[in-house]
């Protein structure tokens, strides 16, 4: 069985190992929680936050995807969502934030999941920075989602406390709901596909900085940073180079029409040609 019923079972085992109860939210004091709850996390600029209550509660009327996590009556994570072209397939995931380590993420995920395959969608969709290594990993390995276009500069340059500065690429997660490996990261089996040995490094790291390689090979791994948003502050010269390495590289391969396949422990995306 892999319909809305088990789905549910799944999204229900991830909420009580993370030790929280989910629930999609409909009132105003809720969507006023989210909204302090969303500051807390990114601090953006006051005059541009990630959503606003009154959207939440628009989102929210009109059918769309709005949740909480709460543990004991504290709301310690949430997600906002809406549907997409094409219309009856897809929803797209505009913002989630939780507290990082718990599982909470992963929690709202698979309810998030479990709600889309109730209304017959097919695939959710959100899109993240590529150089942010925990997300990659959480997205492509945690979830089995797939990176499937590379946006330069998506929101512009973005004033909050986390990305202040920087440009704003993101990479468009595509997270096919029944696929196979999907299938199997909801049950707690990572997506880890084997590395073949004659794989090329394309973009590699030496003293903190990016280091361009092959790109002409049939298996590429590509470097991230081990931690962007400390980069970001300690070395912002260092951080922009590793942006633009990215954006050429990553950005450059998938623009051709190259796959990413999966990331590494190490930090590398995996691209086939």
């Amino acid at each position: 069985m892999t319909g809305p019923a088990r789905s549910d079972e799944h999204a229900e085992a991830a909420a009580r190992a993370a030790g929280v109860r989910i629930d999609e939210l409909s009132e105003l004091p809720a969507f006023e929680e989210v909204f302090r709850l969303f500051d807390d996390v990114w601090h953006p600029d006051p005059g541009n936050p990630p959503v606003t209550v009154e959207m939440m509660r628009a989102f929210s009327h009109a059918g769309n995807y709005v949740a909480g996590a709460y543990e004991g009556g504290r709301l310690v994570g949430a997600s906002v969502g809406f549907l997409a072209a094409p219309a009856g397939q897809v929803l797209h995931s505009h913002v989630t934030g939780a507290s990082i380590g718990r599982g909470i993420g992963f929690a709202l995920k698979l309810h998030q999941r479990a709600w889309a395959l109730e209304r017959g969608l097919e695939r959710i969709t959100w899109t993240y920075d590529p150089l942010v290594r925990r997300n990659a990993h959480f997205n492509l390995v945690k979830l089995g989602a797939r990176p499937e276009e590379y946006l330069p500069s998506f929101y512009g340059v973005m004033a909050d406390a986390i990305n202040t500065g920087d440009e704003s690429d993101r990479t468009l997660a595509v997270w096919r709901l029944t696929e196979p490996r999907v299938l199997a990261a909801v049950r707690g089996e990572p997506h880890r596909p084997q590395i073949p040995p004659d794989a090329v490094t394309a973009l590699a790291e030496r003293d903190g900085r990016p280091i361009t390689g092959r790109t002409d090979a049939r298996t590429l791994l590509v470097a991230v940073p081990a931690d962007i948003e400390t980069l970001r502050r300690a070395d912002p010269g260092a951080a922009k180079a590793w942006r633009h390495a990215v954006r050429d590289v990553l950005g450059g391969l998938m623009e051709e029409g190259a796959q990413v396949t999966g990331f590494t422990g190490e930090g590398h995306y995996i691209v086939e040609r």
